[in-house]
Order: structure tokens, then sequence, then C-alpha cells
């Protein structure tokens, strides 16, 4: 029987990032203001303006204007200690990405079952820029605590998903990052990156959580932004029989989440 020809949403297309971004001639100013608001994370969720004008490279007058604009479209607010901070209003913006992403909708069942399955809490992550982005997340039915939720992130080589996603980078891309990562979290990074890349899986021990082992495999690409399927755990509850158990279960999981993603594609 034929596969039934299924149109990618605008979202799926988005997703492809075999080629490097161009850039957009004559937006400069345009490709600043979205920098500045894209700089907030959960890691850094306020920030003044000179701290903003560092981080996007501008003059902290120039700076002033973004942020004047931002604050005019109450996108940002300032604070008691002049701090600025994003508000509510970017909520539904979020919420749009999550009901758009394609991957996280055809890899909820696969991920349904594996939580089921392996008793632990599994997470789907996609790489963005220098960060490993939780898309979605299924828990256990065993009490856990673990902060991980949709949309927190955590930098490109930190934790099992940061390692595994950037062993899956190109060549060049890899290395290029992987040199300022390097800087800052020390020369032990480079081989557990190349470990990742060679064994196909990684794994943390209370590296992002205390007490967590987690584990981190690849899920196949055809084309699309790399994902990584990854499970948590508490470290005094899997034993090392289980974590090997793991490891292989997740890896069927991600190639049957590869699986619905080329059939959702054709």
């Amino acid at each position: 029987m034929p596969r039934r020809e299924v149109e990618m949403t605008p979202a799926a297309r988005s997703l492809d990032t075999t080629a490097p971004p161009k850039r957009t001639p004559g937006a400069s100013s345009s490709r600043k203001v979205l920098q500045l608001l894209l700089s907030f994370s959960e890691r850094r969720w306020d920030a003044s303006v000179a701290e903003l004008a560092a981080r996007i490279g501008t003059p902290v007058a120039t700076t002033y204007r973004y942020v004047a604009l931002l604050k005019e479209l109450q996108l940002l607010e300032e604070g008691k200690t002049g701090r600025y901070h994003v508000t509510s209003q970017v909520m539904p913006l979020a919420r749009a990405a999550q009901l758009a992403n394609d991957l996280a909708r055809l890899a909820r069942p696969a991920m349904e079952e594996a939580a089921r399955d392996l008793g632990e809490t599994v997470l789907l992550f996609q790489h963005f820029g220098d960060s490993a982005v939780c898309a979605d997340r299924v828990e256990c039915e065993r009490a856990m605590r673990f902060t991980f939720q949709p949309g927190h992130s955590v930098p490109l080589g930190a934790g099992a998903s940061g390692k595994m996603l950037l062993a899956m980078l190109p060549e060049g891309e890899r290395e290029r990052r992987l040199s300022s990562i390097v800087q800052r979290r020390g020369p032990s990074v480079r081989e557990e990156v190349k470990r990742a890349g060679v064994n196909r899986y990684s794994v943390s021990w209370g590296e992002l959580d205390d007490g967590v082992w987690s584990c981190s495999v690849p899920i196949p690409s055809t084309g699309h932004r790399p994902a990584v399927l990854s499970l948590a755990a508490p470290a005094t509850r899997i034993s090392d029989e289980a974590k090997r158990a793991a490891i292989v279960a997740l890896q069927s999981y991600a190639s049957r989440i590869h699986r619905a993603v080329s059939s959702f594609s054709l």
C-alpha cells in the first residue's frame, strides 16, 4: 500500500538546517533588536542596558532605543533596579511554537511509550544556536525532582543532551563551537563529545541536576534540525544494568521517531 502523502507544515519545512542560513541584507537594526530579545533565557532572565549592549555588540545609546521599542510593544519592562525582563506578552508566542512543532507531535507517542516502558522521565531536545532546547517532556509515574520543562535549555556541550547534540553537528560547525566551549569548560569536553559521536549516545551524572543520571541518543536525521531523545532518572534508583538497557531502548525509540518523521515528510 503506498504511503499517503502529507504536506509538511511551514514549521516542519523550517527545520531543515542542512545549509547555513543566509543573512538578510538591509536588516541590521532589526537583527539586533531580535538578538536583544533572544538574549533572555531562564539562565539570564533580566539584564541592564549596558549588559544587553555588550551581548549584542551595539553602543549603549543605540541599545536604549532598541529597549524603548520593545517596551513600546510591551515585550520588555523595567524592574525596580533598572534591569529589564521580558513580559508575559511572549507566552502566546511560545505556545504557538509548541503547537507548530511537528517533530514534538510526531515523537509524542513513542515518548509516552518509552516513559511507561522504562519508568523514567523522557525528554526531546533540539539544537538552536548555542543551546539544546527542551521541546517536550513525558514524566514517569514515579516521583522525581527534575527541573527541566519544555522551553528550558542547556548550553551545547553541557549534560548528556548538550554533548550529544554537539557531536551531531557537521565537523566544521562542531569544531568552531567546541573551541569556545573548551575554553569555558575545560579540555575534557572535547573527549566526551568525541566519545558521544562514536558511541551514538552520551551520559551524564549530576551535571545539570544533583543526583540525576541522564542519557541521550540521536534521532536519525533526514536533513532536519538535529534532535535527541533523552532519559533522566535519580542515580540512586537506576542500576548499571538498567542504564545499559535504557540506552538500547532509547535508541530503538529514536529510530521509531525517525520513521514517523520520514513518513510524514514524504
